[in-house]
């Protein structure tokens, strides 16, 4: 276990946490008859650090890599719960862990790449008999078939950095996310033939960003310079992403037993990704280098 990177990652988010946690606080709704929290042994800055640290060394099994900290790492945590306790403390952390996740450092380089790839909980076949996710999960279709679970949507800019990203159901179109992941956000915006729409053309446009998408075949070839037709390509870079995520992050597998837990799973993975030092990048072609 690389102790500096542990600290790296603690210390990163007790920062935050010291600013947020006093700001949150004052939004919650005041509840006479409500009872005093359970205090615990491990501070909340603790918990995430696990969770993070967790998507970072490569574990594949979250009860092994806790017991390991249990066992050989027990010096650097205050005092360590036991395993189901720490299953339990899992769903406090999911309102800070997403804004974490957000106020982390991104670039705004005007060119950005977006997509959508399924979240599956479970096999297809087995989705009548399904009961955790039972009340939100869908049925959706990609292009490698039907899927039960979720659509995660992604923006990434060419530098390989997540800027953006909204959890849907399955059955929800790609372009139904896309305006709210491209807030905020001036330039171009490459995306597959999903994307392909005159009216979030439209919307894009007037809020300053530009979506190019690949033609279908039936359709009449228009103009596009060549930067744009040479940037299209790509967007093989947002594939390598979600390639990382589910892999080496481990954002998808079927042994979630609770929403609070899956949703935690899920923004962890995407801020160890974030708070990685190397990520896919392309290199930005200049068109004058071309000529």
């Amino acid at each position: 276990m690389n102790v500096e990177k542990l600290v790296e990652i603690y210390y990163a988010v007790d920062e935050f946490l010291i600013r947020f946690m006093p700001y949150m606080e004052k939004q919650l709704l005041t509840n006479s008859k409500r009872k005093p929290t359970r205090t615990c042994s491990l501070t909340l800055s603790e918990i995430m650090t696990i969770l993070i640290y967790f998507h970072v060394i490569g574990f594949r099994n979250f009860k092994s890599y806790y017991l390991h900290l249990q066992q050989f790492h027990s010096n650097d945590f205050d005092q360590l719960v036991s395993y189901s306790r720490f299953i339990s403390l899992i769903q406090r952390t999911v309102v800070p862990f997403y804004f974490f996740t957000q106020s982390l450092s991104k670039t705004k380089t005007g060119c950005y790449f977006m997509d959508s790839t399924a979240i599956k909980v479970c096999n297809v076949k087995r989705s009548y008999a399904h009961k955790v996710f039972k009340p939100i999960a869908t049925k959706g279709k990609t292009s490698t078939g039907w899927f039960f679970g979720f659509k995660l949507h992604l923006i990434v800019n060419d530098l390989g950095e997540i800027m953006n990203f909204q959890l849907t159901t399955g059955k929800v179109n790609d372009r139904s996310p896309a305006e709210h992941l491209c807030k905020n956000l001036l330039g171009k915006v490459f995306g597959d033939k999903g994307y392909l729409s005159k009216a979030l053309f439209e919307k894009l446009m007037d809020k300053g960003v530009e979506l190019i998408t690949q033609i279908k075949k039936n359709m009449k070839n228009t103009f596009m310079p060549l930067w744009d037709k040479l940037m299209l390509r790509k967007r093989s870079i947002i594939e390598t992403i979600i390639d990382q995520l589910k892999n080496i992050s481990q954002i998808e597998h079927s042994r979630h037993r609770s929403l609070p837990n899956f949703l935690v799973n899920l923004i962890a993975g995407i801020t160890a990704y974030s708070l990685k030092e190397k990520k896919p990048s392309i290199k930005k072609i200049n068109i004058y280098d071309l000529q």
